[in-house]
């Protein structure tokens, strides 16, 4: 057998797991209702033909409301009740723990770009010590001007260049 076919029948296999995780019935106006979500608090017990690993049980549709002196049963607690009031303190505890992982991981985030920030910051100033230190040492130095060509700072591009790199270093060396 062809891992392709093994892998079809797989496939065909596991198809009805995937209804099996459904809710059905029947609501106020008779008609089956099919859903992934539990059905509202106002569904009778009598009313829910099937729940999620539970077998299908049988269940006639109500013909007319009742009108008797009891209470409904829709306004008496459902023995399912209990489990769903526990089941929103887990979901709030998973809610809590997702907020806090996403603020630990934001915190994460801007500790990573103050770092990066840091670091740019102390080799902005590096540079700017070993340039100012360059042209402290009087040696000549040329540039690239706009057409391509070569040429020596004078002694007035000499100083504007020294009084900005002196700033650099004013304002990233603290």
């Amino acid at each position: 057998m062809k891992i392709s076919h093994f892998l079809i029948v797989a496939c065909l296999g596991a198809l009805p797991l995937t209804v099996a995780a459904q809710w059905q019935w029947i609501d106020n106006n008779g008609k089956k209702v099919f859903s992934d979500q539990a059905p509202p608090i106002t569904v009778p017990e009598k009313n829910i033909v099937r729940r999620p690993g539970s077998p299908m049980r049988s269940v006639t549709p109500p013909s007319a409301p009742q009108t008797s002196t009891q209470p409904e049963p829709a306004l008496a607690p459902r023995a399912g009740a209990s489990s769903s009031l526990s089941r929103p303190a887990g979901v709030d505890r998973e809610l809590e723990e997702k907020t806090r992982r996403a603020e630990e991981a934001d915190k994460a985030k801007q500790a990573a770009e103050a770092e990066r920030l840091a670091r740019a910051k102390a080799d902005n100033c590096a540079r700017a010590r070993q340039g100012k230190s360059t042209f402290d040492s009087g040696i000549r130095i040329a540039r690239i001007n706009a057409n391509g060509e070569r040429e020596i700072m004078d002694d007035g591009a000499r100083d504007a260049e020294n009084r900005r790199l002196q700033s650099i270093i004013d304002s990233e060396c603290n």
